[in-house]
């Protein structure tokens, strides 16, 4: 009886460890340096200069080893974009808060870089704008693409491009886009 015990020990041992190296989760956050492009943009003048703002993410991800070289990583990101505005006489600035969720297939080179790419969907929290948008969308689809490096084990860093391919605005043919750098940690 207690060899029947001890082999099941062991078993569940050994069954824990399999899945705690198939399945991984973390946290991460970062930069975003993030722009919009298109057109229908409207501020007291058709002539305006646009810039990017520097904005930051942070948030959950997991990771699911499928082979030795592929893995799943979805993640569940607070993110803020837009982009500031100026004419000749102001400057507007318009900010969105988004939850997103991208789902990136990891194509592993080797155990200390990663190739990143997949479709992100994002939803509207939250928008601080002085730009004459009337309504800005409340959900935006994206591809986002980048190389992760494995610092160690446990820590990564990232970086990131993230492409929207749905507008941000019902008013004006706006997309957001975003480069992101992040750092994280993996348990």
């Amino acid at each position: 009886m207690k060899k029947i015990i001890l082999v099941a020990l062991v078993l569940l041992a050994g069954s824990i460890d399999m899945q705690a190296q198939l399945f991984k989760f973390g946290i991460k956050g970062g930069l975003n340096y993030a722009n919009q492009s298109g057109s229908g943009i409207t501020i007291n003048t058709d002539n305006y200069n646009k810039e990017a703002i520097t904005s930051y993410h942070v948030g959950l991800l997991a990771e699911i080893k499928v082979t030795d070289g592929f893995s799943v990583q979805p993640e569940l990101l607070y993110s803020t974009q837009g982009a500031t505005y100026k004419n000749a006489f102001e400057e507007f600035k318009n900010e969105l808060g988004y939850i997103s969720i991208p789902v990136l297939a990891k194509f592993n080179f080797n155990k200390t870089i990663s190739l990143d790419l997949g479709p992100q969907a994002s939803f509207l929290l939250s928008e601080r704008k002085n730009v004459n948008f009337k309504d800005s969308e409340s959900f935006e689809f994206g591809v986002a693409g980048g190389l992760t490096l494995n610092v160690t084990k446990n820590i990564f860093l990232q970086g990131r491009y993230v492409l929207g391919l749905t507008e941000a605005s019902r008013d004006a043919e706006v997309k957001n886009s975003v480069v992101q750098i992040s750092a994280g940690l993996r348990f």
